[in-house]
Formats: structure tokens, sequence, C-alpha cells
């Protein structure tokens, strides 16, 4: 393994504003003579993956983890410890830190960068403190748990001018399926768009699990975080290394059901089609009853219903096209089939999500889901999850982010921290 030298930040940021100006071919350049060096906040499922993959870049040095529970915290020093053997042995790498506590970790003064693989309603809080550290960031999504969250992280992430990815890897990924999709849309190849039908799960409900005793290497305090406190139980935090996807997305005290889950993935994919990445609905209609249906309508006069079949379907006054994750499909297929023309509008190029964010983070560049698209779209979410609490219709701002003349939804729009946990 070829050995190179840790960058300071300021070296870095100083390195990267002079390649910038020589010209893109230039960009990669950098970590010829120094890596990035970050540190994991969160090892869970969804962390295992995108730890493995930081791990083979070699322009990253993953230097600490932090874990609230011991196993997973043990296991992730492990991990990286194990692919960095060589430089181990050599001395070249002094060993994977390990934290249960995100503020001790962010007061290391030789971190470049954060990913945040936290639970949804612990995502903001290390996100705020890593950027007022001038740390670039890539967080998970659904990025909030309420919009009030949302706009604050954005207003931090800009004051700080940190280069800052949403976890909405659909954008990047998956071959292309969902780039494609958005292209020929944009190339008007469906006409003017009347419809488009998410299929993703329900809105969440309150948390009703019964206490269990808590585990001996868990800080359960860290991982309530701003959420109200209550006793543990192990569909929320899971006991030790686990392959699944632990219940604290279907409840509202820590994420947005998996309306959110999901939908944090389909609703951007639908928001990044109708260009509406720094905005959003103008109203929210929910059902009577049931967990499907609600209608958003945009101010162009779009309908985007939740749900139908899994994934988006737009329909368009020139035909139908369907995708997800392992389907693409247009009815007529000349929809699809018919090459886009030079002059068509394309998107930012990506097909790694950590890879776009990294080169990024080099060119100063806004990555491909920003903090704002990250913030819309958790938005739609949170906008679905109140229209279905409240039952009845909704006029929304995008541009104010409130409800007109609705205090009571408005009031759904934020939610106070625990006492100890307020924004800072």
């Amino acid at each position: 393994m070829q050995i190179l030298t840790s960058l300071s930040r300021r070296r870095f940021l100083t390195g990267a504003t002079a390649t910038a100006a020589l010209g893109p071919s230039l960009l990669h350049a950098a970590p010829a003579n120094g890596r990035l060096n970050i540190a994991f906040i969160g090892y869970g499922k969804r962390a295992y993956g995108v730890m493995d993959h930081a791990l083979r870049q070699a322009d990253v040095r993953i230097v600490a983890v932090c874990e609230v529970e011991g196993t997973r915290l043990a296991k992730a020093k492990e991990v990286v410890e194990k692919r960095y053997a060589e430089d181990v042995k050599s001395g070249a790498y002094k060993g994977c830190a390990t934290y249960v506590d995100y503020r001790e970790l962010l007061g290391r003064d030789d971190l470049d960068a954060v990913v945040i693989m936290t639970p949804d309603h612990m995502h903001v809080h290390p996100a705020l403190a890593a950027a007022a550290r001038k740390l670039d960031i890539y967080c998970e999504k659904p990025l909030t748990r309420t919009i009030e969250e949302g706009r604050l992280l954005v207003n931090a992430v800009k004051k700080h001018q940190v280069v800052f990815q949403t976890g909405s890897q659909q954008r990047s990924e998956f071959g292309g399926r969902f780039r494609k999709a958005v292209e020929t849309i944009w190339a008007g190849r469906l006409g003017d768009i009347k419809t488009v039908r998410v299929g993703v799960g329900g809105p969440s409900r309150p948390c009703d699990l019964p206490e269990q005793p808590k585990p001996d290497n868990l800080n359960w305090d860290l991982w309530l975080g701003p959420a109200p406190l209550r006793g543990y139980h192990e569909e929320l935090c899971p006991k030790g290394l686990h392959n699944h996807f632990p219940a604290f997305r279907q409840y509202e005290e820590y994420a947005g059901g998996m309306l959110a889950d999901m939908g944090a993935h389909h609703f951007d994919i639908a928001q990044w089609a109708l260009g509406m990445d720094a905005s959003g609905p103008v109203s929210i209609e929910p059902p009577a009853e049931g967990e499907t249906g609600l209608k958003f309508t945009y101010a162009s006069g779009v309908v985007m219903i939740h749900g139908g079949p899994s994934g988006c379907t737009f329909e368009g006054t020139k035909g139908t096209l369907r995708v997800d994750r392992n389907l693409l499909e247009s009815d007529p297929p000349e929809i699809l089939t018919a090459p886009l023309g030079e002059k068509d509008r394309r998107a930012m190029p990506s097909k790694d999500h950590l890879r776009n964010w990294l080169d990024c983070i080099k060119s100063r560049e806004e990555p491909i889901c920003s903090v704002e698209t990250g913030h819309r779209t958790a938005s739609v979410c949170h906008l679905a999850n109140i229209g279905y609490k409240l039952r009845r219709k909704l006029n929304w701002d995008p541009a104010k982010e409130e409800f007109s003349g609705d205090e009571g939804a408005n009031a759904l729009t934020r939610r106070k921290p625990r006492a100890g946990w307020e924004y800072v």
C-alpha cells in the first residue's frame, strides 16, 4: 500500500483552490501528496457498505469512528484497521480512534470531513457541529426530522462553506436509470407532466414499544439525543451487530415512517425531474382515511400522489415513464429508446455517490445532492406526514416554508429538542 502523508485542512483547501484555477483536468491530482482524514459517526447496517467503499478510496484515510453501542464500535475499529493492516505494521497508520460521543470526536484537529450514519433524529445535531468546525459532510437520508431542522442545517452549511452531500444515492447509482429518466423528462419526451405517482410506504406513528432492560455497553441517553426521554427497546437500537434496518424508522419521535425512509429516495427523484430541488408543492390534500392517496399540487399544476407501483411513475401528455432501482420503462417505448440531443439538459456526471462528494471536496463544487436538495426532499416527506396527521387540506408556501393561516400545522414543522439538546 502506498504511504501518503495526511493533509491539514487549511493546506488541503489552499491546494484545492489553486488546482481549481488551473482547470478541471487537474482537480484529482491533489491527493497524490495526501489523504482526506475522515471520521464515521454511526455504524449500523447502512454504514457497513458505505465504510467499506470509503476504505477502498486511495485518497481517504478513516482515522476515527463513533458509535454509542460498544459491540458495533469495536467492530468498526476492527474493520478499519484490518483494511489498513500494512500501514499499521509499518507504523504509518497509528490506528483508528474510537468515540462514544460525537462531540468528543469533533474536538480532533486532524479531521477534514465526516460521514454521518446515525438514526434520522440524530442527523442534524452532529451535522451542525461539524459544519461549525468547517468539516465537509456526507449525511444519510432522510436528512432531517423536521422542516425547521432542515433550514437550520442549510443555513449552517452555507455560512461555513462546507461541501455537503445528502445520501440520496439514486441520483448517482443503480445503473444510471434514475438519471436517464430525469434527463428524458427534462428533454420533453413525455410532453407536459400531469401526474407523478410515488410508491413508498406509509406515514410514521407514535412509539408505543414497552421498555426493556438496557444493555450495559450502550449509551442510551446519547442514542436518544434530542428525542423525548423513554426506556430502551431493541427494535429501536438493536444489540450488537445486525443485518437489518432497525424499526426506529417507523416512529415519529425518531423518523418519518417508511413514507420518509424510501420517500427520501423516490420523492427526491420526482423533485429532481420537476425542477423542484430548491422548492416544493403549494398544497397538500390527504385522504379522509388510509395511509396512501395523499396529493401534492405544485404551482405548475402538476399533481404528485403518494401511492402506486414502487418507484416513480410520470404521466405526461405524450406518454408514461416508470423508474425504480431495477426498472426503467416507457409507453410508448420510443420515449426512452430515442437518443437525447446534444443540446438537451444533462445532470451533473456522477456514477458513485460517495466519490462525487470526495471529488467535490477537492473542487469545492456543490455535489449532486446538496444540503438544500436534501432538505427540500425531506420536507416533502414531512409535509405528507403532517397531512396524514391532520387529515385536512393544507396550503404551503415553499418560499417562506410555512403553512398559510394554519398555526396548528405550522407547529408540526418544528419540535423542541429535549433539554440539553438545544440547537447550536
